[in-house]
């Protein structure tokens, strides 16, 4: 089962658009420290990785052609170059520039699931490097882990998932056959899309396997 057999795209959009609204909420007293700290996503702050999202947001098929082609199909520069356009000259800027995109229906190209998944993965690359509470819906979280398991998008999920069993200790996720791989629906997605720190939240015969692949 895929995203797309169980949530209709009226259910989607309203997961995106909840997703975008509860991280910005999260983020509305952060520090100036807290936004220059390092997020889980490699070499982007809290600040970039906000505004990366604020880029997806706003990109349309036509623009994401131009902008990989002239980054010479390197997907590093060509996200750089656009996180770039919606910093602000001030954290409270950048984030009232994401503010402004969370109705959005516009996406680069592909399965709306994978946009989910890009606020649901973002989201938790800021909320745990900086220990915040918070974090996706059951629902959102659901949704985004049948999409990983059933296909590589951004990331190469589905090279993680094959041959595994994933059970979610929150929710009605279970899916796939093999060793088990035990956590929140949360834990999982977070795997799924190659998140070492997520590692220790997990459980069962698998994460060795797991923890091979990522």
């Amino acid at each position: 089962m895929n995203s797309a057999d169980s949530v209709g795209p009226t259910q989607l959009t309203d997961q995106i658009i909840a997703a975008r609204r509860q991280l910005a909420d999260d983020l509305a007293d952060l520090t100036e420290a807290q936004w220059a700290a390092p997020s889980l996503c490699e070499s982007w702050s809290v600040e970039e990785t906000l505004a990366h999202l604020t880029s997806a947001g706003c990109m349309t098929p036509f623009r994401w052609i131009r902008s990989i082609v002239a980054a010479g199909f390197r997907p590093d520069l060509h996200n750089r170059r656009r996180l770039n356009e919606q910093l602000g000259e001030t954290p409270a800027e950048t984030l009232a520039k994401f503010r402004a995109i969370i109705p959005s229906t516009t996406a680069p190209m592909g399965n709306p699931a994978a946009w989910l998944g890009e606020v649901v993965v973002h989201g938790q690359d800021i909320r745990r490097s900086l220990d915040l509470p918070g974090g996706p819906s059951v629902e959102a979280a659901t949704t985004v882990a049948r999409f990983f398991v059933a296909k590589n998008f951004a990331v190469n999920s589905r090279n993680v998932a094959t041959g595994l069993r994933w059970e979610a200790t929150d929710g009605p996720l279970h899916i796939g056959d093999g060793p088990i791989v035990r956590g929140t629906t949360e834990a999982l997605v977070m795997l799924l899309a190659g998140r070492r720190a997520y590692l220790a939240d997990v459980t069962g015969d698998g994460v060795e396997t797991v923890n091979a692949r990522i």
